[in-house]
């Protein structure tokens, strides 16, 4: 018979107490990637272009991207956590957006990580990283190296992909 690999017995082990373990396991759910379904949400064309505006659809769908200082979103300063336009999901915390002075919206960290996905993108002639949302895949925009501490990241997002929702 094989020994037991810890030989103390279970009511020998001590356990934090209740509310060390409570906050424990809350900053274990933080760490955690994102809830993600089992399929993936499938949106026909036609069904994306009825509810979505045009720049909505080409950002989102086509990989465009909107002009700076022109969408909803570059200048503003309310809180709630910015989601997906296609499919809702959470991606970003007003908590973590700062002007960058790019004329787009700017975050230095997802909201959870894993809510985003990392894709190379070698189009127009340059090597960047592009960023989607990893519920629908809808292009967001791109990351780069050169945003603020704690990351050095700079999430570079059109406004067009993204809901702002309150915090109420």
């Amino acid at each position: 018979m094989n020994a037991p690999l810890n030989p103390r017995k279970a009511s020998e082990v001590k356990r934090p107490p209740s509310s060390d373990r409570k906050e424990l396991r809350n900053r274990r759910a933080l760490l955690r990637p994102p809830w993600r379904p089992l399929s993936t949400p499938s949106f026909s064309r036609q069904e994306l272009r009825n509810r979505l505006s045009s720049l909505e659809y080409y950002v989102t769908q086509e990989a465009g991207t909107e002009r700076p200082f022109t969408g909803r979103y570059w200048n503003c300063k309310d809180e709630g956590v910015y989601a997906c336009v296609v499919c809702g999901a959470s991606l970003f915390s007003s908590d973590t957006k700062y002007d960058s002075g790019t004329g787009w919206p700017s975050f230095y960290e997802e909201i959870t990580e894993g809510c985003v996905e990392r894709r190379p993108d070698h189009s127009g002639g340059r090597v960047r990283t592009e960023v989607v949302c990893c519920i629908c895949s809808a292009h967001l925009g791109h990351v780069f190296d050169d945003g603020p501490q704690p990351t050095g990241e700079r999430y570079c997002i059109n406004s067009a992909s993204l809901r702002l929702a309150d915090n109420a």
